[in-house]
């Protein structure tokens, strides 16, 4: 028996009234509410309902009864389309007001703490070739607007050089010029899909896993140094060289130059081998005089400029005295560790990655700074009651977890060990706020700073300084 379809309504003439969590927009209709992509609040839409839940309903605009005040025109033609910067409509004001409130409603509803006033949202300096690294994927066919398809015309299939539509594993938008990365990333990807057009190189077929031509990522770095590493689908070695050959020559700004074969379902690389073809096997960012390597499978925030900005909030917060002793949790390749490592003691790192804890020391080595020491294994295994006692108690607690927090474990031991002052850089403020409701009975909030990372998006970055009660 066929599936019965379900008869969705189209709603006329719905308000949206607000911002919602993960970047949608909403109105309420009958007293439900309506989440509606791509509209700001103030919009007056027709919603064509796709999908309806108990508590909620989501839909796609048919039609603009009256348009917002607060809309902006979006920049990126691409806009729509392509899954990023779904904020272009917005103003930026108004952007960084609407992350200032998630935080607050997010650490007081799930939080459900007392909060000092939170200050406003830190603004990027740069809102438009601000992102230091971009990863494009190759497919034989480009993704179709509805636009194009609705039009009837007769469009080739086209092989494409962008990114993913958003929950597609397939399907790639093919972009002309991308907004998120400064010169020269838009030239080299466009060189190199005409190149590969022009000499017959066949596109990655996702669903058939066939194609020479699987992905590229390009790095740059705020000392004008460029990474570029060119993954491919086989080892076709005539094909590799004569495209990494024509990448040196037309391209003398690449500095480091590599490839990778990934013959594998799934296009995760950080398991291959990374081949150095030409130049350095790093680049070099630049912080406050200090010079941190980034190899191929480095992590480094996508956004050098408010790094920076956010490592200035994190470090005024710690309040770090000459005699301190600092662990810096999750420490990745030990940014903040040896940022902050000339103001205090001795720094404690301890990461999950082991990778990255060798480039942490690399960074000490290379800043010749000699007060860090830097631990690889599972937070919630290395950190311990005992591990304090080897390592001395910290004055200082600096966290900077990924998405899905602090195990509680981990702040079990933080508890014990009673640092005087506790940093919380949070990624994700809903998990730092069931974190921050634990740490509460020990610690008290003097502190909240909102920092956008990440312009034209729903994501905010938040550092919440704790001193201990009593």
């Amino acid at each position: 028996m066929a599936r019965k379809k379900n008869n969705y309504p189209l709603l006329e003439g719905l308000e949206i009234t607000t911002l919602a969590a993960e970047g949608k927009a909403m109105g309420r209709w009958n007293e439900q509410v309506v989440f509606v992509p791509m509209t700001v609040p103030g919009d007056v839409v027709d919603v064509q309902i796709r999908q309806k839940r108990r508590r909620f309903m989501e839909g796609y605009v048919v039609n603009y009864v009256k348009r917002s005040p607060l809309r902006s025109e979006p920049f990126c033609a691409h806009f729509g389309v392509c899954g990023g910067c779904k904020w272009q409509n917005l103003p930026y004001e108004e952007q960084l007001r609407f992350k200032t409130e998630q935080v607050r409603d997010q650490l007081t509803r799930i939080g459900k703490i007392v909060l000092p006033e939170i200050r406003p949202c830190l603004a990027s300096a740069e809102t438009r070739y601000y992102r230091n690294k971009l990863e494009f994927t190759f497919a034989d066919r480009r993704w179709l607007t509805f636009e194009e398809v609705a039009s009837g015309a007769d469009l080739e299939a086209t092989p494409a050089l962008g990114f993913h539509i958003p929950g597609m594993f397939d399907k790639v938008l093919d972009i002309d010029h991308c907004h998120l990365q400064g010169d020269p990333s838009n030239p080299i990807r466009l060189a190199i899909k005409k190149f590969c057009l022009d000499n017959g190189y066949t596109f990655h077929n996702a669903r058939e896993h066939t194609g020479l031509m699987r992905n590229i990522t390009i790095r740059t770095a705020s000392t004008g140094e460029v990474m570029l590493i060119v993954v491919f689908g086989e080892g076709d070695m005539e094909r590799i060289k004569a495209l990494l050959d024509y990448l040196v020559a037309e391209f003398p700004v690449i500095t480091s130059l590599f490839y990778v074969v990934n013959t594998k379902w799934n296009d995760s690389t950080g398991d291959l081998e990374h081949v150095l073809y030409h130049g350095k096997d790093h680049i070099l960012e630049e912080m406050e005089g200090l010079h941190f390597k980034v190899g191929p499978k480095s992590f480094y925030q996508t956004n050098s400029k408010q790094a920076y900005e956010l490592y200035k909030v994190a470090r005024d917060f710690a309040d770090l005295k000459e005699g301190d002793t600092l662990y810096d949790l999750y420490t990745g390749t030990g940014t903040i560790a040896n940022f902050c490592a000339r103001r205090c003691k001795k720094v404690v790192g301890v990461e999950y990655v082991a990778e990255a804890i060798e480039d942490a020391k690399v960074n000490s080595a290379l800043n010749e700074i000699d007060n860090t020491v830097f631990y690889a294994g599972d937070m919630k295994n290395v950190l311990s009651d005992q591990f304090v006692a080897e390592n001395g108690h910290p004055e200082v607690i600096i966290l900077d977890p990924p998405r899905a927090g602090v195990d509680e474990p981990v702040l079990e031991v933080i508890l014990r060990a009673a640092p005087d002052r506790i940093v919380y850089v949070s990624c994700n403020p809903a998990t730092q706020a069931r974190d921050l409701a634990i740490l509460d009975a020990d610690y008290e909030v003097v502190a909240v700073q909102p920092v956008d990372m990440f312009p034209h998006t729903h994501h905010v970055e938040n550092v919440v300084k704790l001193v201990r009660r009593g």
